[in-house]
């Protein structure tokens, strides 16, 4: 089996690696850290490389500093560059919160216009429709609709754990994800999902509605992914286009 090599800058791979370190020590809100040293001394790397990746964690709203404490794991409020993408599975996660996926429907099904216009698929191909709910701490906070077409996964989806990270899914099928296209709108839930999930019809929640491809530019999943607008938080950076001084 051949390797995939992580060809990021190391400083993304150690903020991974402390992510995963908070999920598997089952650190909550308020868990002190590990200092500079001790993580220096755990993951192998120069003081300056974690100071590096906990700058970047501090960056998402993942930890925060309390001077001459240390630094603490934040209060479960997810919070992100909307520009990255990355699971928001593992995302939650690593924000030492309780984190459950609930399917609520998977099947086969021909793909409508739209959805095959996104995957690039013939009209009424066969693609594989998820459905589920997100919840952090018990609080459903994503709602999503997972369209992707059955010649990515399969057909025998009963051998499938969906209740996991579909990034790690497609990494596993040879259909890494490396971009999206989104739109993003404010939108309340359909009345009958809000029902179901026993939420406020008039909520706000904030509507991505992405395209994901590989790098080679192949569309492999469209996804329309309702997110709670009182518990996510995205940041975006915005540049000047314009010429300075005008």
């Amino acid at each position: 089996m051949t390797t995939v090599r992580d060809r990021r800058p190391l400083a993304l791979q150690v903020r991974d690696e402390i992510r995963a370190l908070i999920v598997a020590r089952g650190m909550g809100p308020g868990d002190r850290l590990p200092s500079e040293a001790e993580l220096a001394t755990r993951f192998s790397v120069a003081r300056t490389t974690i100071r590096e990746a906990l700058k970047l964690l501090e960056q998402d709203g993942q930890i925060h500093v309390r001077h001459g404490l240390g630094r603490f794991v934040a209060p479960a409020t997810v919070r992100w560059p909307i520009t990255r993408l990355e699971s928001v599975t593992e995302m939650m996660q690593a924000m030492g919160s309780s984190v459950t996926n609930r399917v609520i429907s998977i099947g086969n099904a021909p793909a409508s216009d739209e959805e095959a216009g996104a995957l690039r698929q013939a009209a009424g191909s066969t693609v594989v429709r998820l459905e589920r709910v997100r919840s952090l701490d018990t609080r459903p906070v994503i709602y999503s609709i997972d369209v992707i077409p059955e010649s990515v996964v399969g057909s025998d989806l009963a051998t499938i754990d969906w209740s996991g990270s579909l990034r790690a899914l497609l990494d596993g099928r040879g259909a890494a994800m490396a971009s999206s296209t989104a739109q993003l709108r404010a939108v309340t839930l359909p009345r009958g999902v809000a029902t179901a999930l026993g939420e406020d019809p008039r909520g706000p929640w904030l509507l991505m509605v992405q395209t994901h491809f590989t790098t080679d530019g192949r569309p492999v999943l469209y996804s329309h992914d309702y997110h709670r607008g009182d518990a996510l938080t995205f940041n975006v950076l915005r540049r000047s286009g314009g010429t300075p001084g005008k």
